[in-house]
């Protein structure tokens, strides 16, 4: 077969270029419709009862995580001029296109009592001008009989200050979110500038935005990097600009057929997506390595330039079709799993890969049929001296050593197993963010000072029409927020308990000593006066919390950023107090928010990805039984792949990084990358043993040496390739690149070291008649193109 695709490329060359080029074209202008993710990324499916409990909240509630908030400490704070620039900012803040509401301590309302209207007016505790410093002492010593907003919007113990900002729900899911995030910012910086205090901001959508910008930032980072390791260990390797400049030209196209795929399918550029292009560039290089190695080995064979490069697709095609469609298949596996984010990441990773062998493929051959044979320095790394004594070493130790070797396998086993004993699985929403970035130093001011930023709703339906206004229901919710205040990693809560609250103290003009609940006399005549209030009615002023039917209601809280794990235990402990309150058998008590979605989906991806890494070792180990036809051989063929998977994940163990989103992909990409090496070299081994008429052991030594090399510097650009993420900003994507590098080093060595081993020692045992002839050819036998046949035009120029 590969034969015939040999034919087909070379008598079509220039046919099949010009497609390229037109392909390429097509998929540039599609890859300018390509769009950055401006969402919370959807982790559980749509029918998960967490997502299906949110979706609720949102629909009686509205959106929930949209809060900005900015945080200030000044123990001035209330000296006239202070106070006079922080209701300026509040005021320059809400004229930005896209904020809807700003709660800060010069807005702050009270109600008031008018008899005449039997109804409550809402008014400021502060107006919009204070004249004097006499007048704001009193305004301020006005607001300590409100206690409702001590802990939400100050607080007084440590002169810390608060304002959340609203933003237009529609345009927090959309670009514009940048823009108005950006000139909340500038308006805050220009506060700062004036008065010389320091601004703290947080909110999810001001550390979404951050991130984003990040991302964006990184994207090009890494792409640039990507290139740039390729070109120079294309160089030293190759010593040739026209190798380089093949290999990048076949990245680059790459490139744009992966922003063309996301933009075809309509997805976005998510933190994973993200990552593909600087990921393919550095996956799909090995491709060129191996094919201009193979016609640079073969020309110097026989001095026959079209010769070798017809046996470059002939013989090595099929190898590396195989070796892609394996790596695909490790990313393809996310396709299968129920999270959305890991699905789309799946398929875009498995057509551009399946699309960089293509490329590889068709380009190299048809342009090296146009360009001059190799010189002698284009083969010089192929018999370099260090290469040569590496690849010595590596037999001698094979041959000689294999006790020692299965000795340092099993203690290394052991060693990996008792660290992965170790392992963590949690998961942060600023997990990634360095410690020392504002972003994390900020959420941390609001955190300890105000008990957090991200949402932690407690949703109760009383199944009954107006039983959330019930004085039985008010009662059991003003309990269930008194047990919580042991809770240290919750805020102060927001409910109706507190606006009906409020109400109470406003009937008994605004005294202190009466703010809470009403008796069951009082209610009637405090919702009388809520009913008939300056804003309408009662909904008016409790609309946030309670639904049209009066049947639901809610308790707000902020949470600190936990982890997934205590997140899960708080949510826990909270629904047993819920419970224990609110019976089962008459309410239906939902904890819900951002927070808890986060929690579960983090856990939900976990899972996914570790059946995913499962499906992968299944299905790979599906195509090593194709090409080998021997149970025996497959499994000696994945323990060399599985092996570097446990050392790696035994060093997360030791070194207390933790199993998260963004690290278990180093499993599924790592297993899916080096099993490549185990395929060529096993594929290289069968075809020896033909031609030394199965001489296990002088198979072996040319294996090594043939594959050896080859292997050697693919591992190098792999391992120097993915390193370049660690210079990511984010620390998930710094111990991806570190751990993928490391257990793809580790999968060199397995095979080159332990495999060859077990092939000696088992001796007959694996090389059985089935592996001789497999059910799916990865060599084709001696067979060449009748030259004649091709029109070839060979450009004569020298490099």
């Amino acid at each position: 077969m590969w034969t015939k695709i040999a034919g087909i490329i070379l008598r079509n060359r220039i046919i099949l270029l010009s497609l390229v080029v037109l392909v390429t074209v097509f998929m540039f202008l599609q890859a300018r419709k390509a769009q950055m993710s401006y969402e919370l990324a959807q982790m559980l499916p749509n029918d998960d009862t967490t997502f299906v409990e949110h979706t609720r909240f949102k629909e009686l509630f509205s959106e929930e995580a949209n809060i900005f908030a900015i945080g200030i400490q000044d123990t001035a704070f209330f000296t006239l001029s202070h106070f006079q620039n922080w209701q300026n900012l509040t005021q320059e803040i809400k004229k930005i296109d896209g904020v809807i509401d700003v709660v800060s301590i010069s807005e702050l309302i009270k109600l008031k009592k008018n008899k005449a209207k039997r109804a409550f007016d809402i008014e400021s505790i502060f107006p919009k001008k204070i004249n004097t410093q006499e007048e704001l002492d009193s305004l301020y010593q006005n607001l300590l009989n409100f206690p409702v907003y001590n802990g939400l919007i100050y607080n007084d113990t440590s002169s810390i200050y608060a304002m959340t900002i609203s933003i237009d729900k529609h345009k927090l899911n959309t670009s514009n979110r940048i823009k108005i995030v950006e000139n909340i910012e500038n308006v805050a910086q220009g506060f700062s500038k004036r008065t010389g205090l320091k601004l703290h901001y947080s909110g999810l959508p001001y550390i979404r935005t951050a991130v984003t910008k990040k991302m964006q930032h990184e994207i090009s980072m890494f792409i640039l990097l990507a290139i740039l390791v390729v070109v120079v260990m294309l160089f030293l390797l190759f010593k040739s600009y026209k190798a380089v400049l093949v290999s990048l030209s076949i990245v680059a196209i790459a490139v744009i057929w992966t922003f063309a795929t996301i933009a075809i399918f309509d997805f976005k550029i998510t933190i994973l997506t993200g990552m593909l292009p600087p990921l393919l560039i550095v996956i799909g290089i090995p491709n060129s390595i191996f094919l201009i190695n193979k016609y640079i080995s073969d020309y110097q064979s026989h001095r026959g330039k079209m010769r070798a490069i017809q046996r470059v697709i002939q013989k090595t095609g099929s190898a590396i079709f195989l070796t892609n469609l394996t790596t695909a298949a490790g990313f393809g596996t996310f396709i299968l799993t129920s999270s959305e984010i890991l699905r789309e990441f799946g398929i875009v990773a498995a057509i551009n890969i399946l699309g960089i062998f293509v490329l590889s493929l068709l380009i190299i051959p048809i342009v090296y049929s146009f360009l001059p044979p190799p010189k002698a320095t284009h083969t010089k790394h192929i018999d370099g001296k260090y290469v040569q004594i590496f690849i010595k070493k590596l037999t001698f130790l094979t041959e000689n050593h294999r006790t020692y070797i299965y000795i340092a396998t099993v203690l290394l086993v052991l060693i990996g197993l008792y660290g992965t004993s170790r392992m963590e699985t949690t998961g942060y929403l600023v997990d990634d963010i360095p410690v020392e970035d504002p972003i994390y130093k900020d959420l941390k001011f609001f955190e300890h000072n105000f008990g957090g930023i991200m949402p932690f709703e407690i949703m109760i339906d009383t199944h009954k029409k107006k039983g959330a206004l019930k004085l039985s229901t008010l009662k059991k919710i003003d309990k269930l927020q008194k047990k919580l205040k042991k809770f240290p990693e919750l805020s102060e809560p927001i409910s109706m308990v507190n606006g009906i609250k409020l109400a109470k103290q406003a009937f008994y003009h605004n005294k202190k000593s009466f703010y809470k609940l009403p008796t069951n006399q009082e209610k009637n005549f405090i919702f009388s006066y809520l009913m008939h209030s300056s804003k309408g009615n009662k909904k008016q002023f409790l609309h946030s919390f309670i639904d049209s039917l009066d049947q639901v209601t809610r308790v707000s809280y902020k949470v600190k950023d936990l982890g997934t794990y205590k997140m899960q235990e708080l949510k826990n402990k909270v629904k047993a107090i819920s419970d224990s309150i609110f019976s089962p058998e008459k309410y239906s008590v939902s904890i819900t928010g951002t927070s808890i979605v986060f929690t579960k989906g983090t856990h939900y991806l976990i899972q996914n990805l570790f059946t995913s890494l499962a499906l992968a070792i299944v299905m790979i180990a599906f195509f090593m039984a194709l090409m080998f036809r021997s149970a025996k051989m497959v499994l000696i063929s994945l323990i060399p792949n599985l092996i570097p998977l446990l050392l790696t994940a035994g060093i997360m163990g030791y070194f207390h990084i933790p199993i998260k989103p963004s690290t278990i992909l180093i499993f599924s990409v790592a297993f899916g990358i080096s099993v490549d090496d185990t395929i060529h070299f096993l594929a290289k081994y069968r075809q020896e043993l033909k031609i030394f008429d199965w001489a296990i052991k002088r198979s072996v030594q040319e294996t090594i040496k043939e594959t050896g090399v080859s292997m050697l510097y693919t591992s190098i650009v792999l391992f120097l390739g993915l390193s370049i993420f660690t210079a990511s900003d984010f620390g998930g994507t710094v111990a991806l690149g570190l751990l993928v590098s490391i257990t793809l080093l580790f999968a060199m060595f397995t095979n080159l070291i332990l495999l060859p081993s077990f092939l000696l020692t088992l001796d007959k045992r694996l090389t059985t008649k089935a592996f001789e002839e497999p059910l799916l050819s990865i060599f084709d036998e001696e067979e060449d193109l009748e030259l004649d046949d091709l029109e070839i035009k060979t450009i004569k120029q020298n490099e």
